[in-house]
């Protein structure tokens, strides 16, 4: 089978179509024909050479986290998935041991991980994180959820935000802010966002953003907002973990999941004692919120943003495409 493998660390131009060996399914596995894999912020750190998982040492290196397919083949032992299945990924990899495997919620895994390799024609999966799709849901729409969906819908549900809240989302055009923006919508919380390019702006106001920003200063954004929000969902990190932090009111929460804009922040402590906010990390979803986000397509509710699709020959171009920062949502991989 042929895969998109990165060959070298060093951005986009190390992505190299190479062939593998079929995958065959060991026990409590599947195997799964790739039709659609969206690539994410994640992956583009590895090849960028940006993480600590993967050296050179690990080349050539398969990523893609958010597979769809259909089943081709599952090893004799599994149940509940057969050839033929039109399913979708939950890439969470957990140990099944620790408390939070055992309590809840299982992305809080102290061994917490995730697959990679759908970058490829056909993946080897754990076949119980595989979710089946309604008739209704094709597999470039569902391989937009998993990553930026679910941890938009988890980043929300740990905000404890509802109908008639304010939400401020830094960054709104990217794949964690436009889920954002439309799972908000759907549950009919305003939302506030930002980005450096006004067409990119009203690209998500199509889909649900109430009120846009176009800037990328966050002394500007900050004036800008002219009431205080009831949460802050920051894909970001950096200097916006700051300003998200002043626009907050009194309670509010703010939940961060990246480091695009920067690995540290600095946080005005009085602030935040005097004004009782929250500040809480949150890292993917669970698979009960992968299966509600496909029920949420199939009853229209939430319609995934897919910027672009690429052949997997053009996979490289796809992570290019990511680095310029033009897309407005996902970028899907498809084969």
């Amino acid at each position: 089978m042929r895969a998109a493998a990165f060959t070298d660390l060093v951005g986009p131009e190390g992505v190299r179509v190479v062939d593998q060996p079929d995958p065959e399914p060991a026990r409590g596995e599947a195997v799964v024909d790739v039709e659609a894999c969206s690539i994410n912020r994640h992956d583009l750190w590895i090849l960028e050479g940006d993480s600590a998982m993967v050296d050179a040492d690990d080349l050539p290196f398969v990523s893609g986290l958010d597979v769809a397919g259909t089943v081709r083949e599952a090893a004799p032992d599994v149940t509940g998935v057969e050839p033929g299945d039109r399913v979708v990924l939950c890439p969470n990899e957990t140990c099944g041991r620790c408390r939070f495997c055992r309590e809840g919620p299982e992305n809080m895994c102290e061994r917490f991980s995730l697959y990679h390799g759908g970058l490829a024609e056909r993946a080897r999966v754990t076949a119980d994180r595989l979710v089946a799709l309604p008739d209704g849901v094709d597999t470039t729409t569902a391989a937009a959820l998993p990553t930026a969906y679910m941890t938009a819908y988890r980043m929300l549900r740990r905000a404890d935000v509802t109908t008639g809240d304010r939400v401020f989302v830094p960054g709104a055009t990217g794949g964690v802010g436009v889920a954002a923006v439309q799972l908000c919508d759907a549950l009919g919380i305003e939302t506030v966002g930002t980005s450096r390019s006004a067409a990119k702006l009203d690209r998500v106001r199509e889909v649900g953003l109430d009120r846009g920003i176009e800037s990328a200063d966050t002394d500007e954004i900050e004036a800008a907002i002219d009431e205080p929000v009831d949460a802050v969902v920051n894909h970001l990190g950096g200097e916006y973990s700051n300003l998200g932090q002043s626009v907050l009111r009194r309670g509010g929460t703010m939940v961060v999941c990246g480091r695009t804009a920067g690995g540290t922040s600095e946080f005005d402590v009085a602030d935040l004692f005097l004004g009782h906010k929250r500040i809480v990390g949150s890292t993917m979803g669970t698979q009960s919120d992968l299966e509600r986000l496909v029920a949420f397509v199939e009853d229209g509710r939430l319609d995934p943003v897919v910027d672009e699709t690429y052949p997997l020959a053009e996979t490289g171009a796809a992570f290019a495409a990511m680095q310029e920062r033009e897309s407005v949502g996902k970028l899907v991989v498809v084969s």
